[in-house]
């Protein structure tokens, strides 16, 4: 077998260039696992969430949800509420991750609950679609930030912005397929910058309300109070902005002592993130009115503008420190889920496979890149996402739902965490509004086409898993071989 081949090559290394001395240290060090390792602990884990969630659109676009509120005061408790709503899903994605502790997301839990089409219907959807689009469209405003500068008074050419992100995008699949404690560090650093900024502007926000810029602030609840539609619209827009507090659920096998850190990484984490939101929206409030707020391209550098001058320029570096360490965070889950699909044998087992020198999931990190590259060339991609967009709140449904249905079929396994029923029902009944919501106010066909393709998983799942046709496997066998060697990748050893 070539993945024997690939094991026994490092025992010869190991002994070929170390005489006297340096040959007993070498025989004396612990030779790793070849599987994942458990290196991230609490502080990485944190940086995951706050890093993943806050990507730019805070700093540029907060502007849906104050257009459905109607006023700032709504709009301020959509912010919070929208908070306080992500942190009981985590909390239930938390009893989850301390019961099943695999890697992959929604997935083992969908496994688990309630088999393997619904399991494959979502790594189908989430490899092939929802994550590389996700990478993709946060590469893509890295990019389209970074190239400004260089085109003073005009947009850069879209060929410029689309080239930038595919190296952005390599140079992250890169880090993460040579370290993960490396892609830590980089997730940690970004995190950091993007806190420093939000430091800054919440800062410069409490100058100017003690200075008494309250004109906004005052008539928080003017005007006619919004329609129940229009909250749940603003509800809508708010919960897509605090969308990635899932992501260390991605990578539970890899958690230093995940029993402790994966809860409090995310009553830590979520907290955070709405405490930042909430108060940048009210900095904002300070130097805009309703008005101009909704009519700024981008809210930040216009707050930049009027209060940092002349350092108002540190906001848009800041924002492509944020959209790089939230592109980062998003290739080190996906490459994770893709990791256990084919582990599970949901995806070819190329993608299962893990570098025999650094320990990464480096093919399924790679595949991600590539479908990511291929998800830039069209000319708006932002379309596409967004109707694909209900599929993840089905998922979401359904992974609540299997932690209720759980809770009656396998009563035996250990809950660490343990959430009320009732929260995990009322992320239930979120998430159905928040897949037909979109429909009903905009009954596309293109959430048709889109359903069509989650479905036509099953034509794959048919032929390749469920009847496990000897042709395919023979024609994968010669690729799978020569893939292995040319990356050094074996199939992960069996955790004990």
């Amino acid at each position: 077998m070539a993945e024997d081949n690939m094991r026994n090559r490092k025992e010869p290394e190991n002994g070929r260039f170390n005489h006297g001395m340096d040959s007993q240290i070498t025989q004396e060090k612990p030779v790793k696992a070849t599987m994942l390792q458990k290196d991230v602990g609490l502080v990485s884990g944190v940086s995951l969430i706050v890093g993943t969630m806050i990507g730019s659109g805070i700093f540029i676009s907060p502007k849906a949800v104050l257009l459905y509120s109607g006023a700032v005061g709504p709009c301020l408790l959509v912010w919070t509420g929208c908070g306080v709503l992500s942190t009981l899903g985590a909390l239930c994605y938390a009893e989850l991750g301390t019961m099943i502790t695999k890697s992959g997301g929604e997935y083992p839990y969908l496994l688990e609950a309630f088999g393997s089409i619904v399991a494959y219907l979502y790594s189908w959807t989430t490899v092939m679609v929802l994550k590389p689009s996700s990478f993709a469209i946060i590469s893509l405003s890295f990019a389209e930030y970074a190239s400004a500068p260089f085109y003073p008074g005009c947009t850069p050419p879209a060929v410029v912005i689309k080239c930038l992100s595919a190296a952005a995008i390599w140079l992250i699949v890169i880090v993460n397929c040579f370290s993960v404690k490396l892609a830590n560090y980089v997730q940690n650093f970004f995190t950091a910058a993007k806190l420093f900024i939000i430091l800054v502007i919440v800062g410069a926000g409490i100058v100017l309300l003690a200075k008494g810029n309250t004109e906004t602030l005052s008539h928080a609840f003017e005007g006619s109070p919004p329609s129940v539609g229009a909250i749940g619209l603003a509800f809508y827009n708010g919960l897509w902005a605090y969308d990635g507090w899932n992501q260390l659920n991605f990578i539970t096998e890899e958690l230093k002592n995940p029993y402790r850190n994966l809860p409090l990484a995310i009553l830590i984490g979520i907290p955070l993130v709405s405490a930042c939101y909430v108060m940048v929206n009210i900095a904002y409030f300070t130097v805009m009115t309703t008005t101009e707020l909704l009519l700024s391209p981008a809210v930040a550098m216009t707050f930049g503008d009027r209060v940092l001058y002349p350092l108002s320029w540190v906001v848009p570096v800041f924002v492509v420190f944020s959209t790089f360490g939230s592109a980062n965070g998003s290739c080190f889950t996906a490459g994770r889920l893709t990791y256990v699909a084919g582990r599970e044998g949901h995806m070819v087992k190329i993608l299962s496979y893990i570098s025999v020198k650094y320990c990464t999931p480096s093919p399924a990190l790679i595949f991600n890149g590539i479908l990511s590259v291929f998800y830039i060339i069209p000319a708006d991609i932002n379309t596409l996402i967004n109707y694909f967009s209900f599929a993840q709140w089905v998922f979401y449904g359904l992974t609540t739902l299997a932690l209720i249905v759980m809770r009656f079929t396998r009563k035996e396994l250990h809950r660490p965490v343990k959430v009320p029923i009732v929260v995990a029902g009322l992320m239930v009944l979120m998430s159905c509004y928040l897949v037909l919501a979109p429909i009903i106010d905009k009954p596309d066909l293109e959430y048709l086409y889109c359903t069509i393709f989650i479905f036509s998983g099953l034509i794959f799942y048919y032929f390749f898993i469920y009847c496990k046709f000897s042709w395919a496997s023979n024609f994968m066998r010669p690729i799978t071989m020569h893939l292995q060697l040319l990356m050094e990748v074996v199939p992960p050893e069996k955790n004990e």
